[in-house]
């Protein structure tokens, strides 16, 4: 299984009373570095058009980060295609994957957020529609260096050589999804992996979606080798859980009251956190020992994992905290998954 750290470039952290976009992305470059040489195997940056994120480019964060690092892949966690254009997003990607040597991926989606709909002129209604269509031309780029295409949201394209071509034969797209049993099924049908946001609820439950995206992809000629389920989800590491919790509750509540207040939602209490970090629920805030049992336990309720990414960052913990978490994770909780799953 391989671990790894998702970001959003957070604009707003516990040790910084102004906002200073600079500090705040040298930072980033510094929490990706220390997760390359502590030896976790993935890093991944979102992508939002909010003001409280700073990772509407993620590819140039991404590209950045590989002159930095070695050996850690480097991806978009999410890279929202119903509002980019395959082409553009394809020719990004394989750039990163020349700066980094042959570490880029992409995890394509149609993100939590409405905001890149209005910002790029994209109907919300069709969003389903825009995409598959979107995604259907990003994985033909990639399959082809001469594209013959027609569609309805993107002028067509005749014989067109689309470059430049990534270093890797096939450069990783995996589809991210929520919810919706049609995105299992779609990735499944495409032969792709598949990265699951689970941000709240009972990991369990999302097993049968899992089972409906292994089911379609084995009905398929894909490649097995191409099957992977990953998970990404809210984790934080501490010396003990009540120092995680203590830590990782304040700025978790700040972000999700704001956030609820968009959505209608009610206020975050510490009960209703408290049972979302409880043995079936989602979240993975605590020590060495608790996290790493429960990835396992999050890997053995849904059949099996081949990565897991920890969604860190909030509002108020500070760099200091976030590195810590970072380096607790790769250098204690990582050997101990990997243990466990080989002991059983």
């Amino acid at each position: 299984m391989e671990i790894g750290i998702d970001s959003f470039a957070g604009g707003h952290t516990g040790d910084i009373h102004v906002r200073d976009n600079e500090l705040i992305i040298d930072r980033l470059m510094e929490q990706i570095q220390l997760a390359d040489k502590v030896g976790l195997d993935v890093f991944g940056i979102g992508e939002h058009h909010r003001r409280e994120f700073l990772d509407s480019a993620n590819h140039m964060l991404l590209s950045a980060a590989a002159r930095i690092t070695k050996n850690i892949r480097l991806t978009s966690a999410v890279t929202v295609l119903s509002a980019a254009d395959p082409v553009r997003v394809f020719q990004n990607f394989a750039t990163l994957d020349l700066l980094s040597k042959g570490r880029a991926e992409i995890v394509a989606g149609r993100g939590s957020f409405t905001e890149a709909f209005p910002l790029f002129g994209i109907n919300q209604r069709e969003y389903s529609e825009v995409f598959q269509e979107k995604l259907n031309l990003l994985l033909q780029i990639r399959d082809n260096v001469r594209v013959n295409w027609k569609g309805n949201y993107r002028p067509s394209l005749i014989e067109q050589e689309i470059y430049p071509r990534p270093i890797q034969e096939k450069l990783p797209i995996w589809r991210g999804a929520g919810g919706s049993p049609q995105s299992f099924q779609m990735a499944g049908l495409q032969g792709l992996p598949l990265m699951v946001a689970i941000i709240g609820g009972e990991t369990r439950r999302f097993a049968p979606l899992v089972e409906l995206y292994r089911k379609a992809f084995t009905s398929t000629e894909n490649s097995l080798n191409e099957m992977k389920v990953g998970i990404h989800s809210f984790g934080y590491v501490a010396e003990n859980r009540q120092k995680a919790i203590d830590e990782f509750f304040p700025g978790y509540k700040r972000m999700f009251d704001r956030i609820g207040k968009e959505r209608g939602w009610g206020g975050v209490t510490m009960d209703r956190f408290l049972f979302q970090n409880g043995p079936n629920g989602a979240y993975l805030v605590g020590d060495v020992e608790e996290v790493a049992n429960k990835i396992v336990t999050h890997s053995m309720s849904l059949g099996g994992l081949s990565r897991f990414q920890f969604q860190i960052e909030n509002e108020l913990l500070t760099h200091e905290q976030i590195m810590n978490s970072i380096e607790m994770i790769g250098l204690e909780v990582k050997p101990r998954v990997l243990e466990i799953l080989n002991d059983n």
